[in-house]
């Protein structure tokens, strides 16, 4: 993309330091990190123990909406197929069948290297998941609290009305690969605003009431939401949507610190330090 006066002039003046993130925003984003790491490699320890997913209050093991399956090919060998709905594909490597540790294919929903622990235990799996569910929901309770107390989600996460006039043109910067640059590098854009409102006031209730709605012991609390989704096998779908959707933010937000400068925007989570040119002013504290 050819630079133009206003970007050449920009780059030409000093860089300065400023505090970006805040210690405590640090701490847990990180710990926000490990914990989701966790609960994916061993979410998806508990669902090879049945790779499937249904609709309703039973499993109706004819018409599933998503299943991993090894079937025998042609040549005798296993063969991983991946159902999705009324559609059929050939997964071998990844989903149905994949290699293990020993390089040996076996029959599995998802590869050994996406599971945590890596070997098939559905036990272990429900520990490991449990285990940091409860420390993800109190580093998110903690997160609530100190935004709350910090006004970091009023100030920083709020959408106001310049927000939303400013979509359209956020969403064109996207699609350009176009970065805020000075000082509008330090505040949230309004698409980086609503995915992370989607994430903690949809996303996080989601993925909590329907993992709670899947433990027998809590039927009596939760059999309304249960009915409201249509049963226990429809809470197991939109509790797997919501995992996927988890990682699909992750993803792109690794993507766009990588596109942004990953040195800088690595450092600004790290230290908290951000490097940045431009005109003075902005969210952020100059050191």
């Amino acid at each position: 993309m050819a630079s133009t006066p206003e970007s050449e002039g920009r780059l030409m003046q000093p860089a300065r330091t400023v505090l970006r993130h805040r210690w405590p925003l640090r701490l847990m984003h990180w710990i926000n990190l490990a914990c989701m790491l966790a609960l994916v490699g061993s979410g998806l320890q508990i669902f090879n123990a049945h790779p499937a997913l249904y609709w309703g209050e039973a499993s109706h093991f004819d018409t599933p909406l998503l299943a991993m399956e090894s079937v025998r090919g042609a040549d005798g060998k296993g063969q991983g197929v991946t159902r999705l709905g009324n559609a059929t594909y050939d997964t071998t490597g990844l989903f149905g069948v994949s290699a293990n540790a020993e390089g040996r294919n076996v029959r599995r929903g998802f590869p050994e290297w996406a599971t945590i622990p890596g070997p098939r235990s559905l036990a272990l799996g429900r520990r490991w998941h449990f285990f940091f569910a409860w420390a993800w929901v109190i580093n998110g309770i903690c997160y609530l609290a100190w935004s709350l107390a910090s006004r970091h989600l009023r100030d920083d996460l709020a959408m106001r009305r310049r927000d939303w006039r400013e979509v359209p043109r956020s969403v064109l910067d996207h699609l350009r690969f176009r970065h805020p640059q000075g000082s509008e590098a330090l505040r949230y854009n309004p698409l980086q605003k609503l995915a992370y409102l989607g994430v903690i006031f949809v996303l996080t209730p989601l993925v909590l009431l329907t993992g709670l709605s899947m433990s027998p012991q809590l039927d009596s609390v939760m059999s309304g939401f249960i009915a409201l989704v249509g049963g226990r096998q429809s809470a197991r779908t939109l509790h797997f949507v919501a995992m996927s959707l988890f990682v699909l933010f992750t993803l792109v937000h690794v993507l766009m610190v990588v596109y942004a400068g990953p040195i800088n925007e690595m450092r600004s989570m790290i230290t908290g330090r951000f490097r940045v040119r431009g005109e003075q002013g902005g969210a952020a504290h100059a050191e």
